[in-house]
């Protein structure tokens, strides 16, 4: 039996980052020899264990051969004669097929090192080919290693992967899987750039791939194409290391421009509205947890409210706190002005800008919340005490907004 470090971990330790999770190979041994050492089995498709005092995962070494469409089209061959360069063979990209053994030495068969040095991802053989998870792979690397670029052998291929339908056999929850960490990552526009140059972004988000080149009016997006704006969005959302349903609300806030007819370019009346019913539509189809869907509907639907807040009245500043859910929700709320601060930064020269809105909503939030809800109904007619704690928070906010300015110091 031996032993070996395998893939993320070597990766990461060479490239002198923390190395969290370490996974291992082992090559010579069977599932009972494993059982009676005290792994403990946790693998469904595949012989895979725990290690009794660390818990990190021992894989015994295997090959796998396609079987079928998709990504669960495969059949797993793991046995004590799988040598580890079969193993590392079967693995996404050289920089992820490397390992080490016990004592310390790299086990390289497909230039994993090389291609760390020139920063390039390249699929280790023609099996890259067999799994559509592995385009989705990349362009999460992408995001997370963002000074490496895909080598043009392998995005080609990502292209006839994608030509040959195979990306449409992914399930919705793996999509979003890989999608919410790649969110998650340093700079997530390069996954979605990397998705679209091999054609893959299409057919998995066609909301957010027709947004670009679709241009925005020059006076208020200097940046021009809306694709352009999503992304310097989503990318300032990472660089503030916000929430993954802030990155997530950033990304399709302004997915209705997509839909907007050419002839009308470059406003786009009403896009708020198509773009929370195109998010609501996205969300369904890719499985998107209630958080993220929750937050991205809001966002989309009333972030062109928030640009214009200082001009609103009182009532209709109400209606809208109201509408974020503000009152029993103060902490999405607050995730709701971050989202908004994303959309006004992502937009060349506005990063130092002054954006009062998110600090003059917060203010108007406070002011209502001063108002004692349950007292108001108590003395408020039974058919209408909705409308009267409306009321008394509208004057509350009126108070508020025309207090002389001495007393906000």
């Amino acid at each position: 039996m031996k032993i070996y470090i395998v893939g993320g971990a070597v990766r990461d330790r060479l490239l002198g980052l923390p190395v969290a999770d370490r996974d291992h190979v082992v090559v010579g041994a069977t599932p009972e020899e494993m059982l009676a050492l005290g792994f403990q089995p946790v693998g469904k498709d595949f012989p895979v264990f725990l290690h009794p005092q660390t818990h990190e995962e021992y894989a015994l070494a295997r090959t796998e051969r396609k079987s079928g469409h998709g990504y669960k089209g495969f059949k797993v061959y793991a046995a004590p004669e799988v040598t580890l360069e079969e193993d590392l063979l079967r693995r996404d990209l050289t920089i992820n097929a490397m390992a080490e053994d016990e004592t310390g030495a790299l086990i390289d068969p497909h230039g994993g090192q090389r291609d760390l040095a020139a920063r390039t991802f390249r699929h280790v053989s023609a099996a890259f080919a067999e799994d559509p998870v592995r385009i989705l792979r990349v362009a999460r690397f992408a995001a997370r290693f963002t000074d490496f670029v895909v080598a043009p052998e392998t995005l080609a291929l990502m292209r006839q992967m994608v030509d040959n339908g195979e990306v449409d056999a992914l399930v919705p929850e793996r999509v979003w899987q890989e999608v919410a960490r790649g969110l998650m990552d340093a700079q997530p526009s390069r996954m979605f750039q990397v998705l679209r140059d091999c054609g893959a972004l299409a057919r998995l988000f066609p909301e957010i791939d027709r947004l670009f080149g679709v241009p925005q009016p020059p006076e208020h997006h200097p940046e021009i194409d809306t694709g352009v704006h999503v992304m310097l969005v989503v990318d300032w959302a990472a660089r503030q290391g916000f929430s993954l349903p802030v990155r997530f609300a950033a990304l399709t806030h302004d997915l209705g421009k997509g839909v907007t007819p050419p002839e009308q370019w470059p406003r786009h009346h009403d896009h708020e509205v198509k773009s929370a019913e195109l998010v609501r539509v996205l969300c369904e189809r890719v499985r998107v947890p209630a958080d993220c869907r929750d937050l991205a509907v809001a966002v989309a639907r009333e972030h062109g409210q928030v640009h214009r807040a200082l001009e609103l009245r009182p009532g209709t500043l109400v209606e809208l706190l109201e509408r974020v859910d503000a009152f029993r929700r103060p902490d999405r709320f607050e995730e709701f002005l971050q989202a908004c601060e994303c959309d006004f930064r992502g937009r060349p020269g506005y990063v130092d800008k002054a954006f009062p809105a998110p600090d003059y909503l917060r203010q108007a939030l406070q002011a209502a919340q001063a108002i004692n809800a349950a007292v108001v109904a108590r003395s408020a007619d039974p058919a209408r005490i909705r409308e009267a704690i409306f009321q008394a928070r509208a004057a509350a906010v009126a108070a508020w907004r025309d207090r002389p300015a001495a007393d906000s110091l």
